[in-house]
């Protein structure tokens, strides 16, 4: 059946993709710290709040992350100078150059999986997630 197929290889890649970024990016980054460098460099700054549906998880689960983050000196936190009661995340220097290395470990790894097949499959393979994903 195609669907079982499709999950098997989806769970293969996914596994694969998730154990080598873990490996990869440790001790000084996790994936879901990336994500939040990655959101943060495209935005410039961001309430914690703005992270939970990108991150699909909970508020006190973002304050932890952010805790962390912010102990490693990847993002600082400001209160906003016209309402006090906002805080803005905002990126350090050490988060973007973690952030740059981040990305070149994902990007190393998709190669390495996308080169398997000729330039105009890989097109046509993200022409095909891209249908499946918008559904």
């Amino acid at each position: 059946m195609i669907t079982q197929e499709f999950a098997k290889l989806w769970w293969k890649l996914s596994k694969d993709l998730r154990h080598h970024m873990e490996t990869e990016l440790a001790p000084t980054l996790t994936e879901g710290q990336l994500t939040v460098l990655e959101l943060l460099m495209s935005q410039e700054r961001m309430k914690p709040s703005d992270f939970i549906s990108f991150l699909a998880t909970t508020p006190a689960a973002i304050t932890t992350l952010l805790d962390r983050m912010e102990k490693a000196e990847l993002v600082i936190r400001e209160r906003d100078e016209k309402d006090r009661r906002i805080v803005w995340v905002l990126v350090t220097d050490k988060g973007k150059e973690e952030c740059q290395r981040g990305i070149q470990i994902r990007e190393r790894f998709l190669q390495n999986y996308l080169s398997r097949i000729s330039s105009h499959n890989q097109q046509l393979l993200v022409y095909l997630l891209g249908k499946v994903a918008n559904a």
